[in-house]
């Protein structure tokens, strides 16, 4: 079976040749043709636009989400709109706290927690999963309303293996955004983390990437520390 690195060649190649520019050529240089001209951006600037992109980090090793955060803070640092969403998680990480006190960053609260998976009972597995699918439609929903320029859903991949969200809702929703945005000046750019994403997912992501445990701590018996795992 390919691998999620394997299955994301295909993506990432084809994205490095969308953004290669043009350079102009000795010839239109000689005769004083600028890759200025206001004709000449406008075509470029079209060519280049493909809208807001779709992130997915997966993987079993640590930094999914920590890489996800890192990205809602760079697009935040710009003066970009962030909204995060969290499934399958709790308000007690460290980094909950500093994000919420950012300026262009609205982390919105785990009003309701259910603990692991695999200890939730049916009746919680249930409740979980009406939940998660009213706070995925309404993250979605306040990203488009409300002008956002980035919508994290952390743990989303996990929710929909676990069947807690409606992964055909969610492939739904990101393919009418891509055919959306093209008559948009901006795009909706879309970070999801967890582990073991489908095949729908990978398909529909500009950026894949893929968190390789090769050591960790917890194999030898240290357990979650404060500050550094939450």
């Amino acid at each position: 079976m390919k691998t999620v690195r394997e299955r994301a060649i295909r993506t990432v190649t084809a994205e490095r040749e969308r953004v290669i520019r043009p350079v102009a050529t000795a010839q239109e240089q000689a005769a004083g043709k600028s890759m200025r001209e206001p004709g000449r951006i406008q075509k470029q600037e079209e060519k280049n636009f493909m809208g807001g992109c779709v992130h997915i980090y997966c993987g079993d090793g640590k930094g999914k989400t920590t890489a996800a955060v890192g990205q809602a803070v760079r697009a935040a640092g710009r003066g970009k709109k962030v909204l995060i969403a969290r499934f399958l998680k709790t308000d007690d990480s460290g980094e909950i706290g500093v994000l919420a006190g950012l300026s262009g960053i609205t982390v919105l609260p785990c009003a309701k927690t259910f603990g692991f998976y695999s200890q939730m009972t049916e009746e919680q597995k249930r409740s979980a999963a009406e939940y998660y699918n009213e706070l995925l439609q309404l993250a979605w929903q306040r990203a488009e309303k409300e002008d956002y320029d980035m919508l994290v859903l952390d743990e989303i991949m996990a929710a929909c293996r676990y069947g807690l969200t409606d992964e055909n809702d969610l492939v739904q929703k990101l393919e009418s955004l891509r055919k959306s945005q093209g008559s948009r000046s901006r795009g909706l750019e879309v970070v999801m983390t967890g582990r073991n994403p489908s095949e729908r997912m990978i398909e529909l992501a500009d950026y894949v990437s893929e968190i390789r445990k090769v050591k960790h701590p917890y194999d030898n018996g240290l357990s979650a520390r404060e500050g550094i795992e939450y």
